[in-house]
């Protein structure tokens, strides 16, 4: 399915609308808020990230009568982003668009990390999850991930895969296929985003890809351009219910779910915290934003616990970066 989002998805001028109207009231004893509330989203525009967070705000407007303006702060992996929200000061007017590489990767695996991916930042709620995949040029003979596992150690340093840059999602997805099955010898190209990795699979000049899932991903894998191997959720998309799993595939370690969610900085009060998680509870049950979030690739999450969830998200992938020795070189 092709996915088209229209100018007006990206309009973010959204007229304030009284809360009270709507059945929604902001805390009385903090007034907030009582200006716009920027979200800082770390990446370019137009990226997942960036469409999720425009279509939450385009929702989130009219459910609690607040403005949200978008502001793309893109570099350094997210860092940049993310370091200025945690630097921020704690009043609800600073949000971060917030992913597993921006919260997890970059904090764990950097050799001087800017900034502390729990301690800095408290979740408000979570927008949305894509998992990402491993898909590989039609010519590659492998059928599913157990046959190019095999075929990668049949053929050392024969194979390439291609990510969206050293030390983002895509990368650490590949270096843990690799590590998964017995540290298989693939070359990684790093390239600067996944569109360019997506059209040199296409064009036949790079065998294999672990991008992040989306709408155009699936496709380029509709069309027969290339072919997906495997998605890295732990159970299969909605929309795309015939491809298998990573853990169908026999690999029940190779889960890389991407999370997009809103981050406020740490010591952010109560009131506010709470105001805020109200209007997330009240995106999350919103048809269309769900609609939108579906056509774009992705799928709802839904976090009951945010701090257990970050304490879990990050546990687990301590563990696994460790053993894999996947390091941010500065």
């Amino acid at each position: 399915m092709k996915r088209t989002i229209s100018r007006r998805d990206f309009v973010m001028g959204v007229a304030s609308i009284p809360a009270a109207g709507l059945g929604f009231q902001a805390n009385a004893q903090t007034s907030y808020p009582d200006r716009a509330i920027r979200i800082v989203v770390p990446f370019a525009p137009g990226g997942d990230g960036d469409v999720m967070a425009r279509y939450w705000a385009k929702a989130a407007a009219p459910l609690s009568g607040f403005n949200f303006i978008i502001d793309n702060k893109a570099g350094a992996g997210g860092v940049i982003g993310a370091s200025e929200v945690a630097r921020s000061k704690p009043d609800g007017y600073n949000l971060l668009l917030g992913t597993t590489t921006t919260q997890i990767v970059n904090p764990l695996a950097s050799a001087k990390p800017q900034y502390d991916g729990l301690k800095d930042f408290v979740m408000v709620g979570p927008v949305s999850a894509n998992p990402t995949c491993v898909l590989v040029h039609p010519s590659v003979p492998a059928k599913n991930l157990q046959e190019l596992a095999a075929l990668a150690r049949s053929q050392p340093d024969k194979l390439s895969y291609g990510s969206a840059g050293a030390g983002t999602i895509t990368n650490l997805t590949g270096e843990l296929f690799k590590y998964l099955n017995g540290k298989l010898q693939i070359t990684h190209v790093a390239y600067r985003g996944g569109g360019p990795a997506m059209a040199d699979v296409i064009a036949g000049h790079l065998q294999l890809a672990t991008p992040i899932m989306s709408s155009a991903v699936l496709g380029h894998h509709r069309s027969g351009r290339i072919r997906i191997l495997a998605v890295n959720s732990p159970t299969r998309l909605k929309s795309a219910p015939d491809i298998p799993t990573a853990v169908e595939s026999g690999m029940p370690d190779m889960k890389v779910v991407v999370f997009n969610a809103l981050f406020a900085p740490a010591n952010l009060p109560k009131p506010v915290l709470e105001t805020l998680r109200g209007v997330t509870r009240k995106v999350a049950g919103d048809a269309a934003f769900a609609a939108n979030v579906q056509q774009a690739g992705a799928e709802m999450l839904v976090v009951a616990d945010p701090e257990k969830y970050m304490q879990e998200e990050m546990g687990r992938w301590s563990r696994l970066i460790k053993a894999m020795d996947f390091k941010i070189e500065d």
